[in-house]
């Protein structure tokens, strides 16, 4: 086995660090209007609102905050009512992975006459977008520096990543600093994402794909170190800034190059999201150790390379270091504050027939070999009770 072919490019402009907001207006073209978004209101406690609103004076702004965690469609369509009204020429995101998973569908719906929604679920392509300018506040989903995008649709309880390379920002910025006041969950779940963004392009099987594999682990290796850390004193510079270059690098589509994917936890974990609103973070670390007992025969070589170089699990029969390695990963999870279980968030048997039910309609099995069918769905959900 050997790395497939593959094209990589990522043309993001990363500014990283303390003060680096204050370059925002070198990086935004002078006469354009401006569309800042954000969320629930914490830039304007934590002084980076203040800071945006400082480096961009002189343009004509207009602002849309509300977007909500796991962004919903009914509230991005009307921000792109509002950025059509306004003839809005540049977006900045300014938040964590919603608030910029969201502006990047903003960005494609603003130039078409179609529903954000027909966007998601592939109903019309994006030729055009407009240009994107992000300042990440919540290290998580890697979306500062990729293509990629979840939005949910409330009215059918539906949740769907979608993605193109014209949504991609032009530039991100990354000041550690802007993350110390965040609450505990917030930081608790990013690691955990970051943890299994890495693990969907890591866990699958071996193609002797040694470059991939080594950086792969070197930031699952840091999240077990620094998570922890970054908990415990989240006003440590140092802390934050590896936390968030790792949740970057994670998900920036180099690790991924060339290498089997799966992505099986995140599709069954957006269900759970999507009927329960359980935070994305929380789903991940509830799914993934179930996928990873469920499907071991298959991903038997790479959970066991992960316990023998992350977790430094080498005795035992390879069951028993597979079972070691699955109840490591879930000890740090739970280490964390994150629940592993279904029935600790109140969701039993009924939820796993309806996330099956939908499976079963959409007609298509996932994860890297396409073998997790609705059954084995079942029984790594069956798992996690």
């Amino acid at each position: 086995m050997a790395i497939s072919n593959f094209e990589f490019h990522n043309p993001v402009q990363i500014l990283f660090g303390k003060g680096e907001i204050a370059k925002l207006g070198t990086l935004v073209p002078k006469g354009l209007k401006v569309m800042i978004t954000y969320g629930g209101g914490s830039i304007m406690k934590n002084g980076v609102y203040d800071q945006v609103k400082k480096a961009l004076e002189g343009y004509d702004i207009v602002e849309f905050g509300g977007i909500e965690p796991n962004p919903k469609v009914e509230t991005l369509r009307k921000a792109v009512a509002l950025g059509k009204k306004e003839n809005v020429q540049f977006l900045i995101p300014v938040g964590g992975g919603s608030v910029i998973d969201g502006t990047k569908l903003i960005a494609a719906a603003l130039l078409i006459d179609n529903d954000p929604w027909d966007i998601v679920i592939n109903k019309v392509a994006v030729e055009k977008a407009v240009p994107i300018g992000a300042i990440l506040t919540l290290p998580a989903t890697g979306t500062e520096m990729n293509a990629n995008s979840v939005v949910s649709k409330l009215e059918t309880k539906e949740k769907y990543g979608w993605g193109h390379k014209l949504v991609m920002p032009k530039f991100s910025i990354l000041d550690p600093q802007t993350c110390y006041t965040l609450p505990d969950i917030q930081i608790a779940n990013g690691v955990v994402d970051t943890f299994v963004h890495v693990m969907e392009q890591y866990c699958t099987f071996p193609v002797n794909a040694q470059i991939n594999d080594r950086i792969a682990e070197s930031i699952l290796q840091t999240l077990v170190e620094v998570g922890p850390k970054v908990l415990a004193d989240k006003t440590n510079y140092e802390y934050m800034t590896n936390f968030m270059w790792s949740s970057t690098v994670a998900l920036c589509g180099f690790i991924g190059c060339g290498v089997p994917n799966d992505w099986a936890t995140h599709q069954i974990g957006h269900e759970l999201t999507a009927l329960h609103g359980v935070d994305h973070g929380q789903t991940l670390a509830i799914v993934l150790p179930g996928v990873m007992s469920v499907m071991r025969e298959g991903k038997k070589d790479k959970i066991l390379q992960l316990g023998a170089r992350v977790f430094g699990i080498t005795a035992g029969t390879e069951q028993e270091k597979i079972d070691e390695t699955i109840n490591k990963m879930v000890g740090f999870f739970e280490s964390l504050g994150i629940k592993t279980h279904l029935s600790e968030y109140g969701i039993g048997k009924a939820t796993i027939d309806e996330i099956v039910s939908r499976f079963e309609k959409r007609g298509y099995s996932i994860g890297e070999r396409a073998d997790i069918n609705p059954a084995n769905i079942r029984l790594i959900l069956e798992n996690r009770l």
